[in-house]
């Protein structure tokens, strides 16, 4: 959603929601393997519709968690609550500060940190600011060609916000057409195809009214910088033609 208010699912995406590829991504030696069909919403869980379903959405241990009420007892559900209590409360302060009590995962992990010193800084008419990780080696995507990538998004001090990598599907989105903020629309229209890079968004390019913090996502201010690490993965369109 560019500089529109942030959403539920990610605070990247515009009102009408994301694109996510719906089959995974493999790498498979270096090359990247894909599903064609798209999907107008990340996967998600159990959905209770109106009127209830009883459409079973899990199981565990002999345990059905399902979308209408003729599944979900009150018995069962007394000890979904007492189980979660009974290991989570530890975690809960640092939950609802943003801190997720397990790693997350990177799209740069440790050594890759390190080497970021030692790369150059290159900075736009903008004030956008990116470093190339990797630079690839495939084609730059045209303005308002759709592209797959894989993010993750922090605030400065490296708390993650946001990821693609936790919903275990690239992110699939329109760019230089206004669908994600200026500085994610800015920062891959000069990446290759295959590229990893780094960028340091600046908060007029970030977002306007900022994200309000939830569990295991920290408050992003209005107008303050963020940090993207993009892996450009494919153009659809580009590798049909």
């Amino acid at each position: 959603m560019a500089a529109a208010s942030s959403s539920s699912a990610s605070p990247l995406l515009l009102p009408s929601g994301p694109r996510y590829a719906s089959t995974a991504w493999l790498r498979v030696g270096g090359g990247v393997f894909r599903g064609r069909a798209l999907s107008s919403a990340a996967p998600c869980c159990c959905k209770v519709a109106a009127g209830g379903g009883a459409a079973q959405c899990g199981a565990a241990d002999g345990l059905v968690i399902g979308c209408g009420s003729s599944t979900s007892t009150r018995r069962s559900l007394l000890g979904v609550a007492l189980g979660t209590s009974a290991f989570g409360l530890a975690a809960l302060d640092a939950v609802a500060g943003g801190l997720p009590p397990e790693e997350k995962p990177k799209l740069c992990d440790a050594a890759c940190e390190s080497e970021l010193a030692n790369l150059p800084m290159v900075t736009t008419e903008s004030g956008l600011q990116y470093k190339d990780i990797k630079v690839g080696e495939g084609p730059s995507p045209p303005v308002g060609f759709q592209v797959a990538a894989n993010y993750v998004a922090m605030v400065p001090n490296g708390q993650i916000f946001d990821s693609s990598l936790e919903k275990g599907q690239p992110y699939i989105f329109r760019v230089g057409s206004g669908q994600v903020i200026q500085g994610l629309d800015e920062g891959i229209l000069t990446m290759k195809v295959g590229g990893l890079r780094r960028l340091y968004i600046p908060g007029p390019l970030a977002f306007p009214k900022g994200l309000t913090s939830a569990p295991g996502r920290p408050r992003v201010p209005p107008n303050s910088p963020v940090v993207f690490d993009v892996n450009l993965l494919y153009i659809p369109g580009l590798d049909d033609e």
